[in-house]
C-alpha cells in the first residue's frame, strides 16, 4: 500500500521533490518537497486508491469506529468518500467557530461518547490535527485515532502525537515516497539522503547544495 500510494502521489505531483530549488514554507524554512494532496481528488484512479486505502486503515486499526471527522478543509472530502465506502456517518471540524447561525465549530451530528476517527490529508508537525482531536474530545467524542494520506514522520510531529495520546496511521510516508522517487527516476538516488536529512531536521539547511558534490 505504501508503495502504491507513493507512486500515485508522485505521478500526479501531489508530492513533488525539488532539492536543487527548495520551496519556501510560510515559516521561512527551505524545503525540498511540495505536497498538495488535494490533487488526489482530481484523478479518479488515484482517488479510488486513496479512499479505498483509508477505508482499509479504518477497518484494520479502528474497527469499532462509529463516525469519521474530517479536518478543515483538506480532510473533508476524504472523510465523506471514506465514510460512504464504510457506511459510516461523517462530519468535519472547522478551524474556528462560525460567527453566525449556530456558531458551530463541529459540523455534523456528533454524539457524546461516539467512537470517532479523524481523517487528515497530511501530517507534518501535527499541530493542526491535534487541535482537531482536542476539540472533538472537549465535545465528548471518544477519539480512537487518526488516518491520513501522507506523513513526513518529523520527530516534532511524532512527539506531539505521543503527548496528545493519539495514534496516526498513514497510507504512505516521506521515506517511502523519497525512495520511490529515486527508483522511478524523479530524483537521483544520491538525493534520498539529502531529503532524509531535511526530514530529520527541517531547520538545518546543510543538505542544500550537497547535490553538486555528488
Amino acid at each position: 500500500m505504501k508503495k502504491l500510494i507513493a507512486k500515485d502521489l508522485l505521478r500526479i505531483r501531489a508530492v513533488f521533490f525539488r532539492p536543487e530549488e527548495p520551496f519556501i514554507w510560510a515559516s521561512g524554512i527551505k524545503s525540498p518537497v511540495y505536497c498538495d494532496n488535494r490533487l488526489t481528488l482530481s484523478d479518479v484512479a488515484v482517488r479510488n486508491d486513496v479512499e479505498q486505502g483509508l477505508a482499509e486503515l479504518v477497518k484494520t486499526y479502528y474497527p469499532e469506529a462509529e463516525i469519521l471527522m474530517g479536518t478543515s478543509t483538506a480532510g473533508i472530502a476524504h472523510a465523506a468518500i471514506t465514510g460512504h465506502i464504510l457506511g459510516l456517518p461523517m462530519g468535519y471540524v472547522r478551524s474556528g467557530a462560525k460567527d453566525h447561525g449556530r456558531k458551530n465549530q463541529i459540523e455534523g451530528a456528533l454524539k457524546p461518547g461516539q467512537k470517532t476517527v479523524v481523517v487528515e490529508d497530511l501530517i507534518s508537525t501535527g499541530g493542526s490535527v491535534i487541535e482537531v482531536v482536542n476539540i472533538l474530545r472537549e465535545a465528548g467524542a471518544e477519539v480512537l485515532g487518526i488516518v491520513s494520506i501522507f506523513t513526513y514522520g518529523m520527530q516534532k510531529g511524532l512527539d506531539r502525537l505521543s503527548a496528545a495520546d493519539v495514534i496516526n496511521h498513514s497510507l504512505t510516508d516521506f521515506d517511502t515516497v523519497a525512495e520511490t522517487a529515486a527508483e522511478e527516476g524523479y530524483i537521483r538516488p544520491e538525493d534520498v539522503a539529502r531529503l532524509i536529512a531535511f526530514r530529520n531536521c527541517p531547520s538545518d539547511e546543510s543538505w542544500i547544495g550537497k547535490g553538486s558534490e555528488a
